[in-house]
C-alpha cells in the first residue's frame, strides 16, 4: 500500500519551522517510512505529484504568490496544519499591518537611512510578487484543519502532531508541548 503523502511550504516567515521539522534528527527516518514527501523545500520538489493528506503551511500570506501557493495547498492536500507564529497570526511580518504599504514600500526603497537610489524607482519586475497590502494568517485565506503554535513550534511538538494526524489519533497534545511562558 502506497504511504500517505506529506507537503510542506512557507509563506511569508523566517524558515525557522522548517528547522523545527529538521530538527526531529533521527525520527526523520521514521517519519520517511510513515510518509512521502511531496512538494517541499525539505526534498526540493516544485510542484505537487500527487494528492497529499497533510499539507504544513509555514509563514503568513504577504503577496499575491502566497496566496496563490496557499490556495493550490488547500485544493491539493485533505489536512492543511498551520505552523508556528506567522500561519497562525501572521507573526513578525504582520508589524507592518499597521503602517500603509505606501510608507513600507518607501522606508525601505526610497527614503530608508541606507537606501541609495538615485532614480527613486521602486522595484517593479514582473518576476516580483505584489505585496498585499496586509499579511493575513493563513486560517483568513483559506480552512485550516489544525494549528501548531509556536515561535517556532518546537520538534517535538510536530513530530507528535504528525505521528497523531498519520496514525489516526486524535490531536491533542500535551501542555508542555504547547506552553510558551
Amino acid at each position: 500500500m502506497d504511504k500517505p503523502k506529506l507537503a510542506t511550504c512557507s509563506l511569508a516567515g523566517c524558515f525557522g519551522c522548517h528547522m523545527s521539522i529538521l530538527d526531529i534528527d533521527e525520527r526523520i527516518l521514521d517519519l520517511v517510512d510513515l510518509v512521502d514527501f511531496d512538494k517541499s523545500p525539505i526534498n526540493d520538489k516544485k510542484a505537487f505529484t500527487d494528492r497529499c493528506l497533510v499539507g504544513l503551511l509555514e509563514g503568513g500570506c504577504s503577496t499575491e504568490e502566497n496566496v496563490h501557493v496557499l490556495e493550490s495547498f488547500r485544493n491539493s492536500c485533505d489536512i492543511l496544519i498551520s505552523v508556528g507564529a506567522c500561519a497562525i497570526t501572521g507573526g513578525i511580518p504582520a508589524m507592518r499591518n499597521n503602517i500603509p504599504l505606501t510608507e513600507c514600500l518607501s522606508e525601505a526603497y526610497l527614503d530608508g537611512p541606507t537606501v541609495y537610489n538615485p532614480g527613486r524607482v521602486l522595484p517593479s519586475d514582473p518576476e516580483i510578487p505584489l505585496c498585499l497590502n496586509n499579511v493575513y494568517p493563513c486560517h483568513e485565506v483559506v480552512k485550516i484543519d489544525y494549528f501548531l503554535p509556536g515561535c517556532p513550534p518546537s520538534a517535538d511538538t510536530i513530530w507528535e502532531g504528525l505521528v497523531a494526524l498519520l496514525s489516526g489519533k486524535p490531536l491533542d497534545l500535551p501542555y508542555q508541548l504547547v506552553k510558551y511562558d
